[in-house]
């Protein structure tokens, strides 16, 4: 190779990076990487980094943050750790710290990793003393609060940078609330702002994810976006149509065949990814391709990968994806999404509609990362067979018209917005029984000042927060001393003395299953499980030998039939912006040129039964005893609406792309919409009481129903969307019916 390019971001770094960058054979730094490094070392300013999959974001911080470490340590400083990586997996600090190994010892900066599963001496070295580089996910940083309290200040004294890999992951959820107290208490530890550095490969809306990484502070944090061209893509959504006739007994599902049968053709012999929407489609498809893969007798393996499986499984399925010497094609859920390094897998395939827009642009990033490689990805969807008694949302192709709708929104760079509306109070639950527990108590004003007032918690203000603390009171969450010092009571000791404590979302107790002697991970069992039960899993077939309610395993041996398992768990939210989209597809007169035959079929198949119901003018029918409304908005919306319907006295529920309203007609229907849209909209707190099942965080079940109902509103409810779209529609509709071509009446 030639020399490294003189460039400004490589003249800053220390000359062992230098050194470093010309090993790996670099021939200029990504545009990311030469933008970043003034900013990060000159360490005044949070910094997000975006940019595509494997476009060397972690090196544009990395590279920048050891450089300054390095010259720290010659001068003589640096008591403590000096930077704190916090990633969402295990698995992906396992990978980091192989990889910034290599950059971290010719520098002589220690790095250390802590997780659940981390070497315990590696702990005890930070604890004992700390220094470098620390890579740890949210939970640990939790246990290290909770369990160290007294250590944190010595610990994070000297704190240089923060870093948080794969931001994305972490906006809107518990989670990420979490994570926004967790740094905001390293500062406090720290005594002082320390830079906030983020990477994620999905974002649409920068000001967003910037007012998430410093809130309240959002503005002034420095966005580093890359504009280099991305690769090539080679792109193809195969339709597939689902029999209405059942399998008989033994036989596959024609759709699922068909797939498997595609699959397994066109994967074999090389390394891939294929995604599926639930850890029962993952072992279904992975028992599928095995048993192809047997027949004929291909070296191919075909291996399931998902939280449920042990981590010994999952960690062998990855190391195989990176021996070149066997074909390996891993099924997995989201837990192969994330930046974990798999080698260079030729393929990415997805089994039905992607959850997220966000989602499909990181399974894509996942291949076609070796130089001049394209990113391959095949989308395979399903849809019923056409007949007449086929539903008016399902004649409509949902779930391919989806498919296309975020296809199309990946192509113009469009991600789901972050979501800051929730009040998070589970998190919140959490992080005032943590801080009592590492300071030993602490009084109602100083848990506000720190998580509401100057913390992450903003949206909730003292009223609500004193509520809260009743609700705790109440729950022997926690106690108060005479001195006014809040101590966590009987239930809240309980909480914090288990493991389960440092996670804020639900962690369930599952039935181990193990395998002469091997686990190979893990089952919610919600029903009984019986001794002879047939079972896939870790895709392959067992029967169940013995069951210990005791211990919580199940014992098993292999079999030659299996059934997959139940999981809980559900899809991503659709967002507004994939509904419009939806809508305008099915205006529109294009067939985008990566549809096969099938799937172009489905397409005009949906597009037909759109005009011929009306959908582009009408969003009001009638079928049989029911009345069907297709707003065309997202999830939140949807959901909404068929609160605010459902509390003025109408039977209602959710059918996908429609809100169905039981024993009412168009015209009463209507009569109800523009009665709501003459007056001002509802409260979101009215429409949150007569919701039934509000319980949806992990200590939900401490708040009272008044807090519970607030939650909720913050959470799942988007009154101003909803109430646009009943206005609007009050407004806009004609009430002259037409016919809608066989389904019934439509207004």
């Amino acid at each position: 190779m030639t020399e490294t390019p003189p460039s400004q971001a490589y003249a800053r770094y220390h000359p062992t990076i230098q050194r470093w960058i010309y090993q790996q054979g670099w021939d200029r730094l990504h545009d990311v990487q030469e933008r970043a490094a003034a900013l990060i070392d000159a360490g005044q300013r949070d910094v997000i980094i975006g940019s595509a999959t494997a476009s060397g974001k972690t090196e544009a911080a990395l590279l920048p943050i050891c450089s300054v470490l390095a010259r720290e340590r010659e001068d003589g400083f640096g008591a403590g750790v000096a930077a704190v990586v916090v990633s969402p997996l295990k698995a992906l600090i396992n990978d980091q710290f192989d990889r910034i190994s290599g950059l971290t010892d010719p520098l002589g900066v220690r790095l250390h990793r802590w997780h659940g599963d981390a070497p315990a001496s590696g702990k005890a070295r930070v604890l004992r003393a700390p220094e470098g580089l620390l890579l740890i996910t949210p939970e640990s940083l939790e246990a290290l609060f909770v369990r160290h309290g007294d250590r944190v200040g010595r610990i994070f004294g000297g704190l240089r940078y923060l870093v948080v890999d794969e931001l994305h992951s972490f906006i809107g959820a518990e989670r990420g609330a979490q994570l926004q107290a967790l740094l905001h208490r390293v500062e406090t530890a720290a005594g002082r702002r320390v830079p906030r550095i983020a990477l994620s490969a999905t974002l649409g809306d920068f000001s967003g994810a910037a007012e998430f990484l410093r809130p309240g502070d959002g503005a002034r944090v420095a966005v580093v976006s890359s504009a280099e061209p991305g690769g090539e893509i080679r792109l193809q959504v195969r339709g597939y149509v689902n029999p209405a006739t059942p399998p008989g007994p033994g036989q596959e599902p024609a759709d699922r065949a068909a797939i498997a049968d595609h699959l397994f053709r066109t994967l074999r012999g090389t390394d891939n990814l294929v995604f599926a929407n639930s850890r029962a489609a993952v072992e279904v498809y992975a028992d599928m391709l095995t048993q192809r893969a047997g027949q004929a007798r291909s070296p191919d393996r075909f291996l399931a990968h998902h939280g449920s499986l042990s981590k010994e499984v999952r960690e062998h399925v990855e190391e195989l994806l990176k021996d070149p010497a066997t074909p390996v094609t891993a099924i997995c859920t989201s837990t192969l999404e994330l930046g974990i390094d798999v080698g260079s897998v030729d393929s990415v395939a997805q089994v039905g509609a992607p959850p997220t827009v966000s989602g499909l642009r990181q399974r894509l990033g996942r291949s076609g990362r070796r130089p001049g490689q394209p990113a391959v990805l095949r989308v395979y969807v399903a849809e019923p067979e056409l007949t007449a008694g086929i539903t008016p949302a399902d004649a409509l192709r949902p779930e391919l018209v989806q498919t296309v709708a975020m296809i199309e929104l990946l192509t113009e760079a469009w991600y789901e917005p972050p979501d800051d509306a929730g009040l998070h109070l589970s998190a919140l639950i959490q992080q005032i029984l943590s801080i009592s527990a590492q300071s030993g108590g602490a009084t109602a004003s100083q848990l506000f000042t720190e998580l509401c007032d100057k913390g992450p918690f903003r949206r909730v203000d003292r009223s609500l927060f004193a509520r809260l603390l009743r609700d705790m009171g109440r729950s022997r969450l926690l106690e108060q001393q005479a001195d006014g010092t809040l101590l966590a009571a009987q239930e809240g000791e309980r909480l914090l003395s288990h493991y389960s404590f440092y996670a804020s979302f639900h962690t369930s107790l599952d039935y181990r299953l193990v395998a002469d002697g091997y686990t190979l991970g893990s089952l919610p069992v919600d029903r009984p499980i019986l001794p002879g039960t047939l079972l896939i899993f870790s895709g392959a077939r067992w029967r169940v030998r013995s069951v210990d309610t005791a211990q919580r395993v199940i014992e098993l041996t292999a079999a030659e039939a299996g059934k997959p398992p139940v999981f809980p768990g559900t899809g991503g939210e659709i967002a507004d912006q994939v509904r419009r989209r939806m809508f305008q597809l099915y205006r529109s007169a294009d067939i985008p040129r990566y549809l096969d035959a099938t799937a172009r079929t489905l397409l005009a198949e949906g597009r037909a039964a759109f005009h011929a119901y009306g959908h582009g003018t009408r969003r009001i029918f009638a079928r049989d005893s029911e009345t069907l409304l297709f707003p065309w908005r997202g999830d939140r919306v949807m959901n909404t609406l068929t609160a605010i319907l459902g509390m003025n006295g109408l039977h209602v529920g959710q059918d996908g792309l429609a809100i169905t309203v039981g024993g009412c007609t168009p015209a009463h229907l209507l009569d109800t919409i523009a009665s709501l849209a003459a007056g001002p909209p509802p409260d979101p707190v009215a429409i949150a009481a007569t919701v039934r099942a509000k319980h949806h965080d992990k200590y939900d079940r401490y708040l009272s129903e008044d807090l519970l109902t607030a939650a909720y509103a913050a959470r799942a409810l988007d009154v101003p969307g909803a109430w646009a779209f009943l206005t609007g529609l009050a407004r806009n509709t004609d009430r002259a019916p037409i016919q809608n071509g066989g389904s019934g009446q439509q207004s």
